[in-house]
């Protein structure tokens, strides 16, 4: 199977605090994402790591050695602190490093990215029946102002730990836990738009 994440920010004491997690410590907090993870994901399924990773770069081989899962990381800005020296010994602990990565769910493009963006590829109305999707992080739970055209696009999903029950899910529950997770945020003019633009989607 393929899952996704983003943001799970092990060792980031001040995230909790930040998004709201449900933690007393953050070993507490590490702990259970851990058991999170593993619960969910086996030693031949693939996960996409939409960056952010780990906050502290020394601490990457000790999460990744202890979390199930061929993994494959998109470069967030915090793992930018070892992914720009080459040769860092960190890349040994993925099967792939790279800035975005484009590939294909249910016969339709996906970019995988750990900022939003605007445009994707096969992002507009005219490019159904094969209208893509845009699987980001960055936002973390954060429903501001510059983040409504994301919340309003029902092809932008956000991989976000503290959006998806900070585990890895499948595209079918980043799906499932994006729409709840927008209706729950969005105004009334914006959730009209955002089922309207679903409707159109499927």
């Amino acid at each position: 199977m393929t899952f996704f994440i983003s943001d799970t920010h092990f060792t980031h004491k001040n995230v909790i605090k930040y998004c709201n997690r449900p933690h007393a410590t953050v070993e507490e907090m590490d702990e259970d994402m851990i058991e999170r993870w593993n619960r969910k994901v086996g030693e031949d399924d693939t996960v996409y790591i939409l960056g952010d990773f780990v906050w502290k770069k020394s601490m990457v081989p000790y999460f990744a050695e202890r979390l199930r899962g061929h993994k494959i990381l998109i470069v967030g800005n915090h793992d930018e602190t070892w992914t720009r020296k080459e040769n860092h010994p960190n890349f040994a602990c993925f099967d792939e490093v790279v800035d975005y990565k484009i590939t294909c769910i249910f016969d339709r493009p996906v970019t995988l990215c750990h900022y939003p963006m605007v445009e994707w590829r096969n992002s507009r109305k005219d490019d159904s029946p094969r209208q893509g999707y845009l699987i980001h992080g960055h936002i973390h739970n954060n429903y501001s102002e510059e983040y409504r055209y994301m919340l309003r696009h029902p092809n932008a999903l956000n991989a976000g730990a503290d959006v998806n029950n900070l585990e890895p899910v499948t595209f079918e529950e980043l799906v499932e836990n994006n729409l709840r997770f927008k209706l729950s945020v969005l105004s009334d003019e914006d959730k009209a738009i955002l089922l309207n633009s679903n409707d159109d989607n499927m």
